[in-house]
């Protein structure tokens, strides 16, 4: 099992930027493919992007296409989610969760049994 918790979060104006990280504890970290997921005030819990295991394949909701970046550190136990270009609809709750590897990443949020408490990203006009 693996135990997980988001760090990064804050208040950034629209159009800058911010590194989320998720620190996961245990030393079976690498086992697990990572995804990072949102939920804004009154909406479902939405995909944003997923990792496998070894970094070697990535997959992100449309919206997020060529401005946020996931990546992960395995050394550090730690995977990452670079947001750039920040609009105001992509405030939300950001969670990372984890899955056990599987050779297809998954975006619904029933296929990840192991999530974080949630960092908070405001993004203002």
């Amino acid at each position: 099992q693996v135990q997980l918790a988001e760090s990064g979060g804050g208040l950034v104006q629209a159009g800058g930027s911010l590194r989320l990280s998720c620190g996961a504890s245990g030393r079976t970290f690498i086992k697990y493919n990572m995804g990072w997921f949102r939920q804004a005030p009154g909406k479902e819990r939405e995909f944003v992007a997923a990792i496998t295991w070894s970094g070697g394949n990535t997959i992100y909701a449309d919206s997020m296409k060529g401005r946020f970046t996931i990546s992960r550190d395995n050394a550090k136990n730690t995977v990452y989610l670079q947001m750039n270009s920040l609009k105001p609809e992509d405030t939300a709750i950001y969670y990372c969760a984890g899955e056990l590897p599987t050779s297809n990443l998954h975006i619904a949020v029933d296929e990840y049994p192991y999530w974080g408490q949630g960092t908070q990203v405001t993004v203002s006009s």
